[in-house]
């Protein structure tokens, strides 16, 4: 695919240098829509909202939701998704279906039952707290910041910008309802889409009015190569605008596909520690002539893609349906003992002794009792976060690894897929313990663009875990900042945590440079060392975090 010519190139700036809080206040220009049948749970979220400097009103059903949302166009709105009168899905096609409204984020407040949520939208659980609601708030109206900063840049020329800040979904709905026409151009590992010595993957489609004409990455081409595309999580893009004239290779509206593929990647995130992983041995266990005659035209490709290749991802590669759906029929064939996957999956070490979490009751019942009063009431279990910083970003995978062999510790799929870029808030994993208390751990940015942010992600917080990888002079002062501030909010625990890999010690001169640390005990070692056993270390650590 060749690029049209074009005149003038405009960088987007995906985050803003200086306070992203007040770049959030400059883009909400209009109202944020609460629809909720329950006026005092309505009322609380609208106050929260006006409390973070984010304008809103509150309509108890969906009917009158439609009626304001015509006349005063919110930029966002926050509803039920068992909304009385029109259902929270129904509310969004009805006001996507209008020109004037088609723009409208969702924050869904419950499960939508037909999956009708579309690109963008964002759905919780409908016990989220206030707290909760506004963080997701403010993260949607950034990225529809970014999106009409690319929608400004492709006016005047070409565009370009981060995958981690605004993902391929959001950027082929934008093209969608504008019917823009041009190439898009991804690389995955995030250097210079015009440089010709990237080694990164890289991904070309092509669009004409709005609709995506071709898709290619690899070898893989067509709606399989944009499902594949649609699940890159960083990496850079660029829109070259100009017209097209060649054979679409992809006939379906985008719009569809855009919201199967969006599907397709939720079950991905939820299934992700049960499907084979690509570098596993897939062999066929019974003779062709046993197989049944008639199966689904998926099943049968695969089948016959197994009588030549031995591994998993040469077979998701080569068959013609996308890779989430070639990977669920092997775990449904190797379920059925029609195929045998070796390595299919990544099993912590089973310890010797029963496995322990990394709470015992009492501390359970300690920190159930300190989060009740800032949870949602009803409810058995009561949540609460922990903050993590990483000096390093590969810091944040091996403690991962280590989390991953504690029974009560959940890995995050996306982080068990790749680790984090460092420069967004990125969940880690989630620790449950006795169905009573849920602690969400949550990767914070350390650069000091995101100061801004750093009071707002701390407030509520049980406390901070500082991963320091290298000298912990050196990696204590690049997290200096970051530690300064949440170090002094209310009922803040900051946990210092030497990363040490195999056959590394901390010099006693590092010890004596940091007495402070020792002296406030809050300096843990952590080994990396895989022989090493890390439960009681991990379970010592989180100790200091219970009040």
């Amino acid at each position: 695919m060749s690029d049209p010519q074009t005149d003038t190139q405009v960088e987007l700036l995906t985050e803003s240098p200086n306070d992203p809080a007040a770049a959030i206040a400059d883009q909400v220009s209009r109202l944020v829509l609460i629809a909720h049948g329950n006026a005092g749970r309505g009322q609380r979220i609208a106050v929260a909202c006006r409390t973070a400097g984010l304008p809103s009103e509150m309509v108890p059903d969906g009917a009158t939701a439609i009626e304001v949302a015509l006349e005063r166009r919110p930029s966002l709105v926050i509803c039920e998704a068992d909304l009385p009168l029109v259902e929270g899905a129904k509310l969004a096609d009805i006001l996507r279906a209008n020109p004037r409204t088609r723009a409208i984020r969702f924050i869904f407040l419950g499960e939508d039952p037909d999956g009708a949520s579309g690109v963008g939208d964002v759905q919780l659980p409908v016990t989220a707290s206030d707290e909760v609601i506004v963080e997701t708030l403010e993260a949607v109206i950034r990225k529809q910041g970014r999106i009409e900063d690319v929608d400004a840049a492709t006016e005047e020329g070409q565009a370009e910008g981060r995958l981690d800040q605004l993902p391929l979904a959001d950027l082929l709905q934008l093209f969608n309802l504008n019917q823009k026409s041009g190439q898009l151009e991804l690389v995955r590992s995030g250097e210079d889409l015009s440089g010709l010595e990237t080694t990164g993957d890289r991904g070309t489609l092509l669009i004409r009015d709005g609709e995506v004409l071709q898709a290619e990455t690899g070898r893989v081409e067509g709606e399989k190569a944009l499902f594949r595309l649609l699940a890159w999580r960083d990496g850079r893009f660029c829109f070259a605008p100009g017209r097209w004239d060649v054979p679409p290779k992809i006939i379906a509206p985008t719009r569809a596909l855009l919201g199967e593929g969006v599907r397709q990647l939720a079950e991905w995130d939820r299934l992700a520690t049960q499907l084979p992983p690509l570098d596993s041995q897939v062999k066929l266990c019974v003779k062709s002539a046993q197989l049944p005659s008639i199966v689904h035209p998926l099943t049968q490709e695969v089948l016959l893609l197994l009588e030549h290749y031995p591994r998993v991802g040469d077979v998701v590669d080569h068959c013609s349906f996308p890779d989430y759906q070639v990977l669920r029929t092997l775990r449904t064939l190797e379920e059925r003992e029609i195929v045998r996957i070796s390595q299919a999956r990544i099993e912590p070490p089973a310890p010797a002794a029963p496995a322990e979490g990394l709470f015992d009751e009492s501390q359970v019942r300690r920190l159930r009792d300190f989060l009740h009063a800032a949870s949602p009431r009803g409810g058995r279990t009561v949540r609460g976060k922990l903050l993590v910083v990483a000096s390093e970003p590969t810091a944040i995978s091996d403690f991962a690894r280590l989390l991953s062999a504690t029974p009560d510790v959940e890995i995050d799929p996306a982080m068990a897929r790749q680790a984090p870029s460092g420069a967004v808030i990125t969940p880690v994993a989630r620790v449950r313990s006795n169905d009573e208390v849920q602690i969400d751990l949550l990767q914070i940015p350390s650069a000091e663009r995101f100061a801004p942010l750093w009071p707002l992600a701390g407030y509520g917080a049980l406390g901070t875990l500082f991963l320091l990888s290298g000298p912990v002079t050196q990696a204590s002062q690049q997290l200096k900042a970051i530690s300064g501030i949440l170090g002094k909010l209310p009922r803040q625990r900051t946990l210092h945590v030497m990363m040490l890999p195999k056959g590394e010690r901390v010099a006693p001169d590092e010890l004596r440079e940091n007495l402070s640390l020792i002296d406030e005990a809050s300096l843990f070692l952590l080994p990396l060392e895989s022989g090493k056993e890390p439960a009681a270390l991990l379970r010592s650590l989180f100790a200091r975090v219970v009040p």
